[in-house]
Order: C-alpha cells, then structure tokens, then sequence
C-alpha cells in the first residue's frame, strides 16, 4: 500500500482529500501542528477506512524540526507528499503588522519549503514519487484586498514550477492546485459566488483524480483558469483601477 503524508492534515481540504486518498488504496499519514487535533482527524480516518492512521506533528513554523519529522516517518518510506498548510489571516490587520505578515509568508511558502526539499530529494533518488501544494489563484496576480497572502502563494507557485521543472525527467511529478473559493472553515462568513466556489470533496477529487497522470496544474473549477488569464494580462493602468 502507497503512503501519503498529508501536512496541514485538521483542514478540510486535508480532511477531504486524505479520506478519497483512503479509499483509492492509499496509507494517509497525517501531520499538523496541533496533534490533538490532528489525532481527532486520525481517529475519525480510522475508522471510516477501517485500519489506522498514524498523526504526527508538524509546524511550517519550526523548519528546525522538518529534518528529523521527515527522516522518522513511521513505516515504508512514503510515494507522496501533499502539503495544505495555509493561512489567509486578516488582510487589514496584517498589511499593518509586520509580524503577522511574516507569519502568512511563513505558514504559505517560507515555511514548507524545507520539507519539500527533503521529499524531492528522497523520490528523485527512488526515481519516482508525487509532490502536491496547494497554492492559490490569488498567487496569479497581486490585488489590493489580500496582497499579501497573495505574495506569498505567487512565492509557492514558483517554487513548485521549478521543482517540477527540475524533476520532469526523475519520474517525480509535481502538482499545483489553485482551488479558487472553497466553502471552507477559513471562509465561513464570506459571501463566495456559487460558480466560482467549490467543495473541499471536490478539491479532493480533483487531486486525486491526477495522482497518476493529467494535469500538473489545476485550476479546481475551470473557470478560474479563463478569469485569471484575463486578470494577469489586464493593462496595469486598467488593473489599478478595479477592485476585486
């Protein structure tokens, strides 16, 4: 049985995407700061699945400690990694404290960099593997309401376009996903427009849908990639001029 390490693992997106991983045959692992948390999400995994799941912490915050999490995994080695740490925080109140908008940097590219690292290093090696963020549609372009959390996942994006370029011939493959809106804990209040918003099981099935071959970018709902074409070629002296 293929394992996968699932970092970020009390998000519902994690959440969802571990349970369809499950069901294809797949041995979550699951990973986040908080462990009692985590060990609630694992226990309830369990139990649907029907054999145990290990829960492990894991802080983007402490890059310190992503060695030795990484090297001590329980079991085989893992085939994948799936990373939905995140963090969109209060766009007004962090654009004015420096300290919070390091804590976004952090928490969506900074951070997770170390243990990717690690992750290519090893499946490059074995000459096969799976490595999956996921990044944003707000990474795209650089809007006034959340430039910041915007930076940052422009920042993870990057970083796993280049790691995809430099494993396209390992056998390793790299996804990105850029959800778009998601109903969601993290968004619980907004008003998102039905069309553009998807379900956390929707971005589950989507990713696992491409674990074994297709797309290397994904756009959850695919109007976002036709939006965001038009939003990053817009004139920057009609971009200024919008607010969205």
């Amino acid at each position: 049985m293929r394992a996968i390490v699932i970092l970020g693992a009390t998000s519902d997106i994690a959440r969802a995407t571990a349970l369809a991983f499950g069901q294809a045959g797949w041995q979550p692992i699951l990973a986040g700061r908080d462990i009692e948390a985590v060990g609630r999400v694992a226990g309830d995994l369990s139990v649907r699945l029907g054999r145990p799941v290990p829960a492990l912490v894991f802080d983007a915050a402490q890059p310190e400690t992503h060695r030795a999490f990484w090297e001590n995994l329980p079991g085989p080695r893992p085939d994948a990694l799936f990373c939905a740490v995140g963090l969109l925080g209060d766009h007004e109140a962090t654009r004015h404290d420096p300290d919070l908008a390091q804590r976004i940097v952090t928490a969506n590219f900074t951070g997770l960099l170390g243990v990717f690292a690690l992750a290519a290093d090893e499946f490059e090696q074995r000459g096969k593997g799976l490595l999956i963020g996921i990044s944003s549609v707000a990474g795209d372009r650089g809007r006034a309401h959340n430039y910041i959390y915007g930076a940052a996942k422009a920042g993870f994006t990057a970083f796993l376009s280049g790691l995809r370029q430099r494993l396209s011939r390992s056998g390793v493959r790299v996804v990105t996903v850029k959800p778009g809106f998601v109903n969601t804990a993290m968004t619980e209040g907004k008003a998102l427009p039905k069309a553009l918003t998807a379900s956390p099981q929707e971005v589950a099935k989507a990713i696992v849908a491409v674990a074994e071959k297709g797309a290397e970018v994904i756009y959850v709902k695919p109007v976002w990639r036709l939006i965001m074409l038009i939003i990053r070629h817009m004139p920057e002296s009609i971009f200024k001029k919008m607010r969205f």
